[in-house]
């Protein structure tokens, strides 16, 4: 496969699955969510698409790294990868669309774990594609002490 379609590939695989999560969060922000109780730090609504927007792109990025690597082991590599993506998206719906915030905290605490072993897996292939994936790593612990802090104060 060509370089640059696996580079297209790499993004817009990223940015489709956050752009469908993000019909779930919308729809849960704008029946649900407001309704709930929220701790005083929580950010603007309006931030959080620009920065997935942002770590989606990264996420690509350093998919691509990895992938157009001629290197043994990729593989799994990649499957890590794949894995957080779903697990990235299911929590959108989890949390937006079925209103499980308990359970979506199950899941952000796994997806951190996934993101830390596909941020070890991908610096054996590209030590860039690790630090692409450090911004997301923070920000889904940021997330994951949000969606605690909301659980707290509603269940």
């Amino acid at each position: 496969m060509k370089s640059w379609i696996k580079l297209v590939f790499s993004l817009a695989l990223p940015l489709s699955v956050g752009g469908i999560a993000a019909l779930f969060t919308q729809a849960g922000i704008d029946r649900w969510f407001t309704t709930i109780q929220k701790p005083a730090w929580q950010p603007p609504n309006w931030l959080f698409a620009p920065v997935w927007t942002v770590l989606y792109i990264l996420m690509g990025i350093a998919l691509y790294l990895v992938w157009k690597q001629n290197a043994p082991g990729k593989r799994g590599a990649i499957i890590l990868w794949s894995l957080q993506l779903v697990l990235n998206f299911l929590w959108s719906f989890i949390f937006f669309s079925q209103h499980r915030i308990a359970l979506a905290l199950v899941d952000i605490v796994v997806l951190w774990l996934l993101i830390l072993l596909t941020i070890f897996s991908f610096a054996k292939f590209s030590k860039t594609a690790a630090w692409l994936l450090v911004p997301y790593i923070s920000w889904v612990s940021f997330a994951a002490t949000l969606n605690f802090a909301i659980y707290q104060l509603n269940r």
